[in-house]
């Protein structure tokens, strides 16, 4: 019979109510309402482990340094189990000859079953000579492995998109994952890194439902992608009042004001930052006074510097003119008071003309 992730944990000596508030916890960070919990402490104890082979390219590790730290009880020390981490070369006790035998074993005995994780990207520059693992290209490894797995998923942004590897001018020629892999659905969790409940969050998703999240338009799971940083920015009044910070040293900055005028990109930037947050959700970038760079976006590092402010944005009103809010705002308030005003006067006029109409019929 094969071990499912909860008898593991039993093994492990992991009490029943552990489990279940790591069932509960996740369902609510995924949005899965109350019946959430359910499925997936069902899934849990009924589905086998799902193998994953993680492969690094063209990196620097700061996904898998992410990945280590979610926040959701048990995933700390649960998390590889919970995924039948088979291959990994930086974490993996095998190497050389040793590790390339266990993936191929994987490959062969859960053919059609298994997930491909990859972290960082294939060069494809010099024959793919940029980045050369187990006697081979990275893009040529990447194919061979993805050739029979279930899907893939491509953590951060330089797998989903390239990230600074691929930034003009790229002489390695690097690109992401899509473009070398194009017969496999493909998960993009982009960021840099992605939030460590984000790609928990992702993976227990998959093997509760056995299927693929909701994806937007570019490949990444609605439910942490779906609404911009600046949706659910705590500084977001602070921006529709026309308070901004104008120098990161100046009094704005010191009050907490918006940092749009310093070049924040949470306007444009679609990830779950402002609501997950990071370190056991203590804090995220913004929160430390300093803008959002838009990493999880394509082409993040060719979009002008990170302290630029955005220009030409028309689909968010008050965003147009930054300079003007302030003036527009206090121009808004003014005229809705003098409108406030005028009506309570006629109000007032409309009852006295009423009451001296009474008063002459009596």
């Amino acid at each position: 019979m094969t071990e499912t992730f909860y008898d593991l944990l039993r093994r492990q000596g992991v009490t029943r109510r552990s489990f279940l508030q790591f069932c509960s916890l996740t369902a609510a960070s995924l949005g899965l309402g109350a019946n959430g919990a359910s499925a997936i402490a069902q899934a849990l104890q009924e589905k086998p482990r799902v193998p994953v082979l993680w492969l690094h390219g063209n990196e620097c590790t700061c996904c898998s340094e992410s990945f280590i730290r979610s926040a959701h009880p048990l995933a700390k020390d649960a998390v590889l189990t919970l995924l039948s981490l088979d291959y990994d070369d930086t974490v993996m006790a095998a190497a050389g000859t040793q590790a390339e035998e266990i993936l191929e074993e994987i490959i062969t005995k859960y053919k059609g079953n298994y997930l491909v994780a990859v972290e960082g990207n294939p060069p494809l520059g010099e024959d793919g000579m940029y980045c050369f693992q187990s006697g081979k290209p990275f893009a040529e490894k990447l194919k061979h492995v993805a050739k029979d797995a279930k899907a893939l998923i491509s953590w951060g942004s330089c797998a989903s998109w390239g990230c600074v590897q691929a930034a003009k001018p790229n002489p390695t020629r690097t690109v992401p994952v899509h473009h070398v892999i194009t017969d496999k659905p493909i998960i993009k969790v982009p960021g840099c890194p992605p939030i460590a409940e984000v790609m928990t969050g992702v993976v227990t998703y998959v093997l509760t439902f056995d299927r693929l999240p909701d994806m937007d338009a570019q490949g990444r799971p609605k439910m942490f992608y779906s609404q911009r940083v600046h949706d659910k920015c705590y500084r977001r009044p602070h921006f529709d009042a026309g308070q901004f910070v104008e120098r990161f040293d100046d009094a704005g900055a010191r009050m907490g004001y918006c940092l749009y005028k310093v070049g924040c990109k949470g306007p444009t930037t679609y990830n779950a930052c402002s609501a997950v947050r990071w370190n056991e959700g203590l804090s995220f970038p913004i929160q430390s006074g300093h803008g959002c760079i838009g990493c999880s976006e394509d082409d993040f590092w060719d979009k002008g510097g990170f302290y630029n402010r955005l220009t030409g944005i028309k689909q968010f009103g008050v965003e147009e003119n930054a300079d003007k809010i302030g003036a527009v705002a206090a121009g808004v308030v003014g005229a809705a008071i003098v409108a406030h005003a005028a009506v309570s006067a006629i109000k007032r006029a409309s009852s006295k003309s009423t009451t001296d109409t009474t008063k002459g019929g009596e």
